[in-house]
């Protein structure tokens, strides 16, 4: 297996117990908890010169904060999206800047592309026919892609609400899809079935592969290079599984272990009202999630009821000071087109929640008004327009 120099290997955020990366692609063996990879900081010579020497072509040009070198990744350029200053918003927000780290312009318009990306350069390495996973939707259409770039197969287990655009690319990509009745929970019922019953599938699903999270991190790096090593106050993502905001919260740290920085930024989870078991926890100072028992949400990404690593994102929001926010379908729908509308930029639903939560967040008072604050959109808006042009025609537009 081909690694990065500092790459060390895996070790299990619960039992600490660690592996070699090449033996062991999945889980803890020992306890079932997750792995997360390990570098040598002090092996990393990267310093904010050699960054600025590179192009902004891809996630890899952090190659070094990374389990595999550029060259052997499966990869379609994934990374280096637009971080949008969108000043009349600030306005209205009251906050000092405002801005729109844009995610859905990767290769298959979501960001799910950066952790596919090393989970199936992972899968490559392993030696791996077939790939399988259970999503609820982007993340589907993304392993698709990037197991046909790998020559692999990919088997995709989704809930029948999925997005038509998301289902019909997996197919166009060449994989296998299953559509559950149901909601997450039930194709992710499916997907271990499917799991069990052939022993030559290999998962990347989120949080059973280690590399899934990684990969997200790297739009945390960007965001702090974009703004010039100022470190924001706040980075709200919308949080269904939670993968964003855990990578987020390991890019920080790093950066801060390779003294490019020298605080954390706010890490914020942005729910919908109908399933938001990150924000109960939050205001109830629960250190890990109860599951919802009926969730009921238009956003189809954010309704997780019972995510996989919940502790780890709580932590996240803790070490950061940060929090979480949840609201309305309503409220969310119309913060998606109300963005459209003055800025151009297009949030699906499931993104369009972290600008409704961040409205809350300033309509309660907040923030103080010098604050710079990033808005993480996860997804292009046109793979689901159809639910906010349905919103306008509710509204009789």
């Amino acid at each position: 297996m081909e690694t990065t120099d500092a790459f060390v290997g895996l070790e299990c955020v619960d039992c600490e117990a660690t592996y070699d990366a090449a033996d062991e692609p999945h889980q803890c063996p020992d306890c079932g908890g997750m792995l997360d990879p390990t570098y040598d900081y002090d092996a990393i010579d990267l310093d904010r010169e050699t960054l600025a020497s590179r192009p902004f072509d891809s996630q890899w040009r952090y190659e070094e904060l990374l389990p595999f070198p550029r060259e052997s990744a499966v990869t379609t350029g994934e990374g280096a999206t637009a971080l949008i200053d969108c000043p009349d918003l600030a306005d209205e927000l009251g906050v000092e800047r405002l801005l729109i780290k844009d995610d859905g312009r990767n290769p298959t318009g979501s960001m799910a592309d950066r952790g596919q990306s090393l989970a199936l350069t992972a899968a490559s390495h392993h030696g791996a026919t077939d790939v399988v996973l259970a999503s609820t939707g982007n993340s589907g259409q993304s392993a698709a892609a990037y197991a046909g770039r790998a020559g692999l197969e990919s088997h995709t287990y989704v809930p029948s609400r999925s997005s038509f655009s998301n289902k019909a690319m997996i197919n166009v990509h060449g994989g296998d899809m299953n559509v559950v009745g149901g909601r997450f929970g039930d194709a992710v019922g499916a997907y271990e079935e499917g799991l069990a019953e052939h022993d030559d599938w290999y998962s990347v699903q989120s949080f059973v592969t280690p590399y899934r999270h990684e990969g997200a991190k790297t739009t945390l790096y960007e965001i702090v290079e974009g703004l010039e090593w100022e470190v924001p106050d706040v980075v709200a993502y919308p949080t269904g599984i939670g993968v964003g905001l855990v990578g987020a919260y390991k890019a920080a740290t790093e950066l801060r272990a390779l003294g490019l920085i020298d605080k954390l930024p706010g890490l914020y989870a942005a729910q919908a009202a109908g399933c938001a078991p990150i924000v109960d926890a939050v205001e109830n100072e629960l250190d890990v999630h109860d599951p919802v028992e009926t969730p009921d949400t238009i956003c189809g990404e954010l309704e997780i009821p019972d995510p996989p690593a919940s502790e780890r994102v709580l932590e996240a929001i803790d070490e950061t000071d940060g929090g979480a926010v949840a609201t309305e379908d309503p409220d969310i729908l119309e913060a998606g087109v109300q963005v459209a509308k003055h800025t151009g930029l297009e949030l699906t639903p499931s993104a369009a929640a972290t600008a409704s939560g961040v409205w809350d967040l300033s309509e309660r008072g907040a923030f103080d008004g010098d604050e710079t604050v990033v808005i993480v959109n996860t997804a292009a808006g046109s793979k689901e327009g159809d639910v906010l042009r349905s919103h306008l025609m509710s509204q009789g537009v």
